[in-house]
This record gives C-alpha cells, structure tokens and sequence, in this order.
C-alpha cells in the first residue's frame, strides 16, 4: 500500500459535527482497514456523529464500503505496477499483472481481513455485482487497448474479455482455496497469464508485434 495512504490523516473523533463527509468515512474505514482491524460501520458511525443510514446511503451496504477501500488501496498499486513494467504490448501486460499480483499477495491488511472474514472479503473482492472486480477489469481491459492503440498488441480476442479472464483467473490463483496447490502461487500465476497474453510469442518475435488490433 502507498506511503500516502498510510498517511491519510484521521477524522476527529470527540465532538465531531453531523456534517461529517463521505471522505472522512473512507478515511476512518481505511484506518481500520490498514491496522487489521474490522471495519465495523455502526463504530464508525459513532465515531463521525453520523448515522448508519448515512453511510448505507453514501455506499449502499458495507459490503460496498469495503469494496471502495480495497479499490483506494487496488488502483494506486495497479498504475504503479503498469508504470513500473518494461518492454510493450504483451511482455508489458504480463508483467504488469506479476507486479500487480504480487502486490496484493503480499498486502498484509487484505490477508488479514481475509483471514478474520473469509467469506464476506471474498464476496467483496470477486462478485460481479461489487466494487471491487469490475473496476480490475476495466484497469486490465484498459491497459490492453493502450498497447493495442500503441501498435506494440493484437490480442487474441476482445480486450474486455481478455480483461475479465485474466482477472478472474488471478482471483482463482490468489484467493481460491478449492483447488489444491495453486493458492497463493504467483509464480504459476505469471505463467498461465502471460500464455493468456501470447508473451512468449512477443518474447520470440517482438519485431513483428507492431501491428495495430
């Protein structure tokens, strides 16, 4: 996580006014969140002087307050994962995606809420209907239309669901536990998506991958 997302700084917590701001929940929620510590929405609430049905209003359940934390923490290290990758088109997008899985494999505030709340953090992090895995796959389908309109990519199909299969291939590897031995495996992972991105190809003939898709 970010240097500046450690250092986000707290709402007051002693007489604080009822005109608290959907920011000043995140924060607090963030706060909670990097400690290890449940983001508990009636404490927060208290802690605000607001009222639940504020921050149900604000954020729809808390699901989708946990959601908008984990994505506040998810997108500065994805933009930092695809700055940080080298080379073009597919060799880029598969190292992207390694810097960016490792990046959550090694999170330890999201292992710790997977491990105090299993199930509702894997419900957060990959339902279709949630915060969280809709906006990945826009970064992913996004960064393959980059190299494409960069002429260094011709993905093997559409990018939104070359987007969504590679996203949701990297929840399997990193958060599923009904497959023996692949939890947790990063290392797998770089391989299966990198296959899924052609990189060996564009490692073998990058010359010729300078056509536009």
């Amino acid at each position: 996580m970010s240097a500046a997302t450690l250092s986000t700084p707290l709402p007051r917590s002693s007489g604080r006014p009822a005109n608290a701001s959907r920011e000043d929940v995140l924060a607090l929620a963030m706060h909670r969140y990097l400690r290890g510590e449940r983001i508990d929405v009636q404490a927060i609430a208290a802690q605000l002087g607001l009222g639940r049905t504020t921050i149900y209003r604000w954020f729809g359940s808390r699901d989708g307050l946990i959601g908008q934390v984990l994505l506040d923490t998810a997108e500065p290290l994805f933009e930092e994962a695809r700055a940080g990758a080298s080379g073009t088109g597919a060799v880029a997008l598969s190292e992207t995606l390694d810097r960016f899985n490792r990046g959550v494999a090694g999170a330890p505030a999201l292992r710790q809420l997977i491990e105090n709340e299993h199930d509702a953090a894997l419900r957060v992090i990959t339902s279709s209907m949630g915060e969280v895995q809709p906006r990945i796959v826009e970064l992913v389908t996004e960064a393959v239309r980059q190299e494409v309109r960069a002429g260094a990519y011709r993905p093997a199909i559409d990018p939104p669901t070359l987007g969504y299969a590679i996203v949701r291939l990297g929840e399997a590897f990193l958060f599923s536990d009904a497959i023996a031995g692949i939890r947790g495996d990063v290392d797998r992972l770089r391989e299966v998506q990198a296959a899924m991105f052609g990189a060996e190809c564009a490692f073998e003939s990058a010359p010729s991958a300078g056509h536009p898709g």
